[in-house]
């Protein structure tokens, strides 16, 4: 039979998500959310309630909703949902059982307001410097990579493409149906691998080069070697080429001198650029056309690889734990979507770091 329901039978359930671990927890026990909250007041306009209203939402509150949103790609609406729903995430939002939750509307208007005003990437500046100042400082020089963040694929006619790339709107579009077409994504190849049957019974199975055909925005990054945040990053279409975001992405910061990267990087204007910020390029070599991989340079390129391989975390953290897709329109607010999921990486593992050497 079950037993009637007590005064804190809420806080005991809090206890025992505390005492089996709960990520949220120790995020918010690692992570000086206050030290955020001067760059918050500054970007969102506030009004001064003379004629009466309701009071605005407290700024750091609604920061740490943003954060949740990108640790889960979670829609305005599942956000919404989830802080209603889940214990955790209320205790990580500095929520209690009979507080009000911000609804959908008021989370996309918030995250708005930031993206105007620009603060997110000073959030993300803040946070870098925080990093420094516990002693994370940009150290044993950066691994630069980029990833395809993929969004909603338009569907539209040849005829309509054509419209669209010289700048006019197909006839017959209404104004949703506009603003609901993304023109800042653009379409590439992502190129993988995947097994091919064998053949004759052999029991090997050989690798067959695929390229898939995606829409969406690039994350250009770069994170230091020694600890594996990210230091610096860049947002573009998705048709982008790595090689060219190479400047935006180094951090002057890092006190190391290498620079590892992908054949895609290297180029006579990168090589150049390294060369007169001091830096020294650990680009890949590409296999000579139709000739064997030379047994020196095959050796070379497993060494960087060794090293490179920390940019994967990264992304498989982004792509696969927390989801990162893109729901919204537009580069801007892609851009902002990015941001976040960039700063939450960044929280995950100062996390995940320091609770190394904390028993069970």
């Amino acid at each position: 039979m079950a037993g009637q329901p007590g005064f804190f039978d809420a806080e005991e359930r809090l206890r025992w998500l505390s005492a089996l671990g709960d990520p949220l927890e120790r995020l918010r026990a690692v992570v000086d959310f206050e030290a955020f909250r001067a760059e918050l007041e500054a970007a969102l306009p506030r009004a001064d309630r003379s004629r009466g209203g309701r009071p605005p939402w407290d700024a750091v509150l609604m920061f740490r909703i943003l954060v949740l949103q990108a640790l889960y790609t979670l829609s305005d609406d599942q956000a919404e949902y989830q802080l209603r729903d889940r214990l955790s995430f209320m205790r990580f939002a500095g929520l209690a059982l009979q507080d009000a939750v911000p609804d959908a509307k008021t989370i996309w208007l918030y995250r708005e307001q930031l993206t105007r005003a620009g603060a997110l990437a000073r959030l993300f500046a803040r946070f870098d410097a925080m990093l420094a100042e516990r002693g994370f400082l940009a150290m044993g020089g950066q691994i630069v990579d980029a990833t395809v963040v993929e969004a909603r694929r338009p569907r539209l006619t040849k005829e309509e493409k054509q419209t669209l790339r010289d700048g006019g709107t197909p006839e017959g579009w209404s104004k949703a149906r506009s603003r609901q077409i993304d023109r800042d994504g653009r379409w590439t190849l992502k190129r993988g691998r995947k097994p091919r049957p064998p053949e004759g019974g052999t029991p090997r199975q050989a690798v067959a080069e695929i390229a898939v055909p995606v829409f969406g925005y690039k994350n250009h990054l770069g994170i230091d070697r020694a600890h594996g945040f990210i230091r610096r990053f860049a947002v573009t279409d998705a048709a982008r080429h790595d090689g060219g975001q190479l400047g935006a992405v180094l951090d002057p910061a890092n006190t190391g001198s290498g620079v590892w990267a992908d054949t895609a990087y290297r180029s006579k204007a990168n090589l150049e650029l390294l060369d007169r910020r001091g830096l020294r390029a650990e680009f890949q070599r590409a296999k000579p056309r139709r000739r064997p991989m030379p047994a020196h340079i095959a050796r070379g390129n497993a060494t960087r690889a060794r090293v490179r391989s920390l940019v994967e975390h990264v992304f498989a953290t982004e792509k696969r734990r927390m989801g990162l897709v893109i729901r919204c329109i537009g580069l801007a607010r892609a851009t902002a979507r990015i941001t976040l999921a960039n700063l939450a990486y960044n929280m995950r593992r100062l996390a995940w770091i320091e609770g190394r050497g904390v028993p069970a």
